[in-house]
């Protein structure tokens, strides 16, 4: 079997699969099926500083190669999730990315700081949210932005910092480059894409939030291309997710530049998603005689 073991910003993974942030709750429900040591790592439901009953149903949709969402970051408050999530979550043997958000720098800086206080192995910030001091807007669709929400949560911890990046945006290497600037020690990328439905019948939005998060296979070529851009223009790690279905899509997404991989929709359909793309990665590895998955991290080459 190949070394499937990677490194992101100096934490150690035993393989590079990490169910992502909002698929995968807090892992409750997962351990009931397997073993969630067999993950690389689990970013958990995001974080906020104090609890979000989330958006008003219907908030998911089907779309052809995927689905939209608009759960409005629904979970229970980073107090209650230390005190009744995060210690079941550090007993795993896992890597565990603490997935935070929030709608002020000062809500994420002390989100941040509470977590600094823990075991947690690292920080995932989504920059993904909305703004409520700039008219609504996402930290993440801007340079400034984004850079001043990253140098605000990484001067409240310690922790290895991940930024999670919008792809709602015209640059994202130019993004990605300015929260490196910040202090972010790894990327993840993509988040969802904004997207819209129309019921034609009562010539309403299928979400009651009128748009969703768009993800799905649907979305694979555009998360490549991106997480390709981004590994091109920054030093630090990349994290890719977006479309990744199995194990080929994840080396493929390796290949583009990621050193690991998250997987979320899939998981709505095929809880077992991880565990499956784990093996076929191995298995593709061994039919081309590749002994670390290391090894391709970054190697397409251009015509």
């Amino acid at each position: 079997m190949a070394d499937l073991s990677v490194n992101v910003a100096g934490v150690e993974f035993k393989n590079p699969m990490i169910p992502a942030s909002g698929v995968f709750g807090y892992g409750r429900e997962y351990e009931k099926l397997f073993d969630l040591s067999r993950l690389g790592g689990i970013a958990t439901k995001g974080t906020t500083g104090t609890l979000r009953p989330g958006n008003p149903s219907p908030r998911i949709a089907e779309t052809p190669g995927g689905m939209l969402n608009s759960v409005g970051l629904q979970n229970p408050g980073i107090d209650t999730f230390l005190e009744k999530e995060l210690p079941n979550l550090m007993q795993k043997n896992t890597v565990i990315l603490a997935n935070i958000a929030g709608s002020t720098l000062e809500e994420c800086a002390e989100v941040a700081a509470k977590l600094d206080a823990t075991d947690v192995h690292m920080i995932e910030l989504n920059i993904s949210c909305p703004n409520v001091k700039h008219g609504g807007a996402a930290f993440g669709v801007h340079c400034e932005s984004a850079a001043e929400v990253t140098g605000a949560v990484r001067k409240a911890t310690t922790k290895p910092l991940v930024v999670k990046l919008s792809p709602n945006v015209t640059d994202i290497a130019e993004i990605a480059r300015a929260v490196e600037s910040a202090g972010a020690d790894a990327v993840s990328l993509i988040n969802t894409l904004l997207g819209m439905r129309i019921n034609i019948e009562n010539r309403r939005p299928v979400l009651r939030n009128n748009m969703g998060g768009m993800s799905g296979p649907a979305v694979f070529p555009i998360a490549v291309r991106m997480v390709y851009q981004v590994a091109q223009a920054v030093q630090i790690p990349v994290i890719g997710m977006g479309g990744v279905s199995s194990g080929t899509d994840a080396i493929e997404m390796m290949m583009a530049g990621a050193s690991a991989v998250q997987v979320g929709a899939a998981i709505f359909t095929d809880p077992y998603a991880p565990l499956h793309i784990i093996e076929e990665m191995n298995a593709w590895l061994d039919s081309n005689g590749i002994a670390n998955v290391r090894e391709i991290i970054g190697t397409v080459e251009l015509w």
